[in-house]
């Protein structure tokens, strides 16, 4: 699963709904996370305000 995160607590995750790939958006305050919703395309993160040039990768550092 790949996860981006965006300014103010925004998480944005590709995962499978059912047997669909979708992008997850939640957003994470004070310790919880809230679920905003899903888009089915990159163009519809835009509905949920969110700007691609704010994302960037959460990635593990493992291999270090």
């Amino acid at each position: 699963m790949t996860c981006w995160r965006g300014p103010d607590g925004i998480v944005v995750e590709a995962i499978l709904l059912g047997d669909r790939p979708v992008l997850r958006v939640s957003h994470y305050v004070n310790g919880r996370t809230y679920l905003r919703g899903y888009c089915v395309t990159v163009a519809e993160l835009g509905d949920h305000g969110i700007d691609l040039a704010e994302l960037v990768e959460d990635t593990r550092l493992d291999h270090l």
